[in-house]
């Protein structure tokens, strides 16, 4: 079984460094093909077309070993994420426009999804999931903006210093915070055990909170400092944190929430240092990107079903791809203008904010898991995903954006912005 294991892993590789490669000579991040290779590698492609070789080279009993690798990417990357995330800086002003698209950008595709759930709930629900866990859920995972994805965009555009660009990733901060807790509670809620269950779920994650911030937080800002002052943790102080990390994602898992979210919170708690953040880049988030995560993607397509095309299936994946589109375009593209960006940037707000890309497919795996959603469902979502990010490029340079960190003027002029 090792040696499967290892083939497998070495196929998932192959597959998700073609598929990246491929996309990036079409302008998209590559990581947008590793997650389309995962889609290749599931029933709905490579099972369709060679059953018998797909059943040989993952056969349902590997899938654990594969699963835990999984489980492994999801936490380092999730780790990263809380790590490198910074709260906005700089005027009142700039910090009230990001949180009026923030806002705007998650309440009106929230709202739009809480609309058309009554018309998704009967046939792509699992039974036994009550409408309201489900629309809620449905809101909040179309309610995402995939904050990494979205600055691997600006970076490669050099958009990352412009004002749409700053606007952008701290909205896109403030709304993957928000989106955690929010997606956190509603897990605790589904959860079994009823009330008394909630509740013991609900305070374990108060203290575990109390632990992290007022605990672990002052203790690893002393250690960094003592052992790490240039910003390079040593293998101990490596070591160190890594404890802390697993020890966090273990205790949500035990609360029956999910180890992002203690990976998340572990990150969050970190100090905010640049060179902490490219150390723990080159050590750890390489190693999640490139091994791990292609693993996780891989395992995202297993988990797709061709049932999800068959009924009303097409027609349900126009409806929610719409309400994930128009939400995010208005939404953030509002938000911005009320802030006083123009017409043009507005629409490249609205268009930036739209990328979901890996962050809604770990909302969707926190989903599965906790029986929220079916595989049907599972496979509209990913599908939305994975569009919803490729229009971001196209859009970004329709409004008048191109990749140079300059705008298309009306008149065919390029200004700096």
């Amino acid at each position: 079984m090792a040696g499967l294991l290892l083939f497998q892993i070495a196929v998932i590789l192959v597959a998700a460094r073609l598929c990246g490669l491929l996309l990036a000579r079409f302008g998209q991040p590559r990581v947008i093909g590793e997650m389309a290779a995962g889609i290749l590698l599931g029933p709905i492609v490579f099972g369709a077309a060679l059953p018998d070789l797909h059943a040989a080279l993952f056969p349902a009993e590997s899938l654990p070993g594969l699963s835990a690798l999984s489980t492994l990417g999801l936490v380092l990357f999730m780790f990263v994420i809380g790590a490198e995330l910074r709260a906005p800086e700089g005027a009142r002003a700039q910090v009230l426009a990001a949180a009026r698209v923030a806002g705007l950008s998650a309440l009106l595709p929230f709202g739009l999804a809480l609309a058309v759930a009554p018309l998704l709930h009967g046939a792509l629900v699992p039974e036994g999931v009550g409408f309201w866990p489900f629309a809620m859920y449905l809101a909040v995972a179309l309610s995402v903006t995939a904050f990494p994805v979205l600055a691997r965009i600006l970076k490669d555009r050099e958009l990352q210093q412009t004002r749409i660009g700053r606007l952008s990733l701290s909205a896109a901060a403030l709304l993957d915070v928000a989106a955690w807790v929010a997606l956190a509670l509603l897990v605790a809620l589904t959860g079994d055990g009823g009330y008394a269950g909630l509740m013991r779920t609900l305070v374990g994650l108060a203290l575990l909170l109390v632990v992290i911030f007022a605990g672990l937080k002052p203790l690893f800002a002393w250690l960094l400092h003592r052992h790490a002052a240039d910003g390079k943790p040593s293998g101990t102080v490596l070591a160190a944190l890594l404890v802390g990390l697993f020890a966090c994602a273990a205790a949500t898992e035990w609360l029956h929430v999910h180890a992002v979210f203690g990976a998340f919170l572990f990150g969050a708690c970190l100090p905010r240092d640049a060179r902490l953040m490219q150390s723990l880049v080159e050590r750890i988030e390489h190693l999640a990107l490139v091994l791990l995560m292609p693993v996780f993607f891989a395992l995202a397509g297993l988990d797709t079903t061709a049932d999800a095309f068959t009924g009303a299936g097409v027609g349900a994946l126009l409806l929610i791809l719409a309400v994930a589109v128009v939400g995010k375009l208005a939404g953030g593209g509002l938000g911005a203008r009320l802030s006083g960006y123009s017409a043009r940037d507005s629409v490249a707000v609205g268009s930036l904010m739209n990328a979901r890309g890996m962050i809604e497919l770990i909302v969707m795996k926190v989903g599965l898991d906790a029986g929220l959603i079916g595989p049907e469902m599972f496979t509209l979502l990913l599908l939305v995903a994975l569009t919803t990010t490729l229009m971001t490029g196209p859009l970004l340079t329709l409004s008048g954006w191109r990749t140079d960190g300059r705008a298309t003027a009306p008149d065919g002029t390029r200004t700096v912005e």
